[in-house]
């Protein structure tokens, strides 16, 4: 079988060597001593501070309260689910906006045209991890006086002019689940570089404490264990070689199939991670066509995104036909660390067979 994607797996004696020192240090949790240095060391490499959360889903709630949205947000309709469902469970309503054809990011330039009554900023996803038009973006903001939450969960050792994309923005949330190119089994962070925000993500996730037992805010518990952040630590140092891997494998894909058909645009100023593959068909009658054939060989193969998230039964239903049509042709082919070249080719000569 090759499936979609796999959960890359340090070697034992790593892991095993970081839960020794755990059960030396007698803590499993309430912010010990691995969750404070892989916090130090994401906060080296991505150069923004860092607030470790038990998942990716808690990072954007936690954002979206630490950064003060209460009413409406202009997002996209083109993202995971849980960019939309974490805006609506924190009472806010989502505004979408339209996205790029090409780049599948939020469009600036529909951003910028938006009716502003209400609206408290934005919340963007780097999409597949090629990131937004930070740029524009950042214009349009402070042109409006809104501050900017990204949606960084695939974006993991992705830059944009030369800058980590994880530090960009008022704040990026993020995920370590076990499918991401960097993971924790699973977990998530915020990154910031504005002192405020970090002290109130900090709070946020310990249930509102800003002194032992002094509850200034209702808080969450969206702590990390010792044992995810030992996983974390145990992965970070073969994270140079799993982007190498990643970028073999994409490069591939695009040379085999980019001639043919679709693929999202990377824009020239960004350093990529390659974190997915995404493939745009012709129509939806062939994407379901190639689904189907390449599962009949034992391939699997998702349909990431879909449906475009303004077409959700419980949000004010908006037209977003750029992001509609994407969601309806778009599947990711399969990526990860032990996938071969020639398993690659394979999966190529199947989608050209069948796709086009």
């Amino acid at each position: 079988m090759i499936p979609v994607t796999k959960p890359f797996f340090p070697p034992i004696e790593d892991y095993d060597a970081q839960l020794r020192e755990v059960w030396a240090n007698g803590w499993l949790t309430n912010q010990g001593p691995k969750v404070r240095q892989l916090e130090a060391e994401l906060t080296a490499r991505c150069a923004a501070s860092t607030a470790l959360m038990a998942n990716g889903t808690l990072a954007l709630q936690l954002g979206i309260r630490a950064l003060g949205f209460r009413r409406r947000v202009a997002t996209t309709p083109f993202s995971f689910v849980a960019t939309t469902s974490a805006l609506v469970w924190e009472g806010v309503e989502p505004v979408f906006v339209d996205v790029d054809p090409e780049t599948l990011n939020l469009d600036p330039r529909r951003l910028a045209e938006l009716d502003a009554d209400g609206v408290d900023g934005v919340l963007a996803t780097h999409v597949y991890g090629v990131p937004c038009d930070i740029d524009a973006i950042g214009a349009t903001c402070a042109d409006r006086g809104w501050r900017v939450l990204y949606d960084g969960a695939h974006a993991f050792g992705t830059t944009w002019r030369g800058v980590p994309v994880l530090g960009l923005g008022d704040a990026t949330a993020t995920s370590f689940h076990a499918t991401k190119l960097f993971h924790t089994g699973e977990g998530g962070a915020v990154f910031t570089r504005d002192p405020e925000v970090l002290q109130r993500l900090v709070r946020l996730r310990s249930f509102g404490e800003r002194e032992k037992g002094e509850y200034v805010e209702a808080g969450i518990n969206a702590k990390v264990s010792e044992l995810h952040a030992a996983m974390g630590l145990a992965v970070l140092p073969h994270m140079e070689a799993v982007l190498e891997r990643r970028r073999a494998q994409s490069l591939r894909y695009r040379e085999r199939l980019a001639g043919d058909f679709q693929m999202q645009k990377v824009p020239d100023v960004c350093g990529y991670n390659h974190a997915y593959v995404p493939i745009l068909l012709p129509d939806e009658s062939r994407l379901l066509r190639v689904v189907e054939r390449l599962a009949a060989q034992d391939i699997h193969v998702r349909r990431y995104f879909w449906p475009s998230l303004s077409q959700l039964p419980w949000v004010k239903q908006t037209p977003t036909p750029v992001a509609d049509d994407a969601a309806r042709r778009v599947a990711c082919l399969p990526v990860y660390h032990d996938l071969t070249l020639e398993q690659v080719d394979r999966i190529c000569d199947l989608v050209l067979e069948h796709g086009r």
